[in-house]
């Protein structure tokens, strides 16, 4: 046997013994292959090795073979250490159902820090706004110290007066349209002067 495949068999004797469960050659492959690059063939005849040196036993099924641990090596254990066990299992379990909710709460605070400014960031906008606030204060100010203001009553006065000459301009322009209109469609001819009286000129 080289030293390679004897350190196959060496570190799949452990494997076996620290998990004490049941694998294939093809489960052992996978998940030490990664790690310690063994070959599939090298691992199958270390296992095979394993089982005829009696140091793990062997099952088939069909054509496959199953592998594990040898049993006679570990203590026996009573149906009080089983229940024993048990409860520690469901007592770890619930640690870690607390521990898994902790660490979700603890990862959804951090995701809401990250998203938030960082002391800096916010002094610098603070700066910025009470720079802007500055600027409106002045310009509020000056506005405010105007001597030009217009009264609401004035202001008022020539809206209305906007509103009416518009009104005017636009029923004057209606009417030359309208006549020009005739003016092209028919016989009647209309002078240019009435044109010009009907735009107020």
């Amino acid at each position: 046997m080289s030293k390679k495949d004897s350190g196959a068999s060496v570190l799949i004797l452990a494997y076996l013994n620290e998990k004490n469960r049941p694998y294939s050659a093809q489960d052992i492959f996978c998940n030490l292959q990664k790690q310690h690059g063994f070959g599939k063939t090298a691992v199958v005849k270390a296992m095979e090795l394993l089982a005829i040196e009696g140091k793990i036993k062997e099952k088939t099924y069909g054509k496959q073979k199953i592998y594990f641990a040898d049993q006679s090596q570990f203590k026996d254990v009573s149906d009080q250490d089983l229940k024993d066990m048990d409860n520690q299992i469901s007592t770890l379990n619930a640690e870690l159902q607390t521990l898994t909710q902790n660490c979700r709460q603890l990862d959804s605070e951090l995701k809401e820090l990250n998203s938030s400014l960082t002391t800096e960031e916010i002094t610098k906008e603070n700066k910025q706004l009470k720079e802007e606030c500055s600027g409106y204060k002045t310009r509020l100010e000056k506005i405010k110290s105007a001597t030009n203001h217009i009264t609401p009553e004035e202001k008022e006065k020539v809206y209305k007066e906007r509103n009416l000459y518009v009104k005017e301009w636009k029923k004057r322009k209606r009417l030359v349209t309208c006549l020009l209109r005739i003016k092209m469609t028919s016989a009647v001819t209309v002078p240019n002067e009435f044109l010009l009286l009907s735009l107020g000129v």
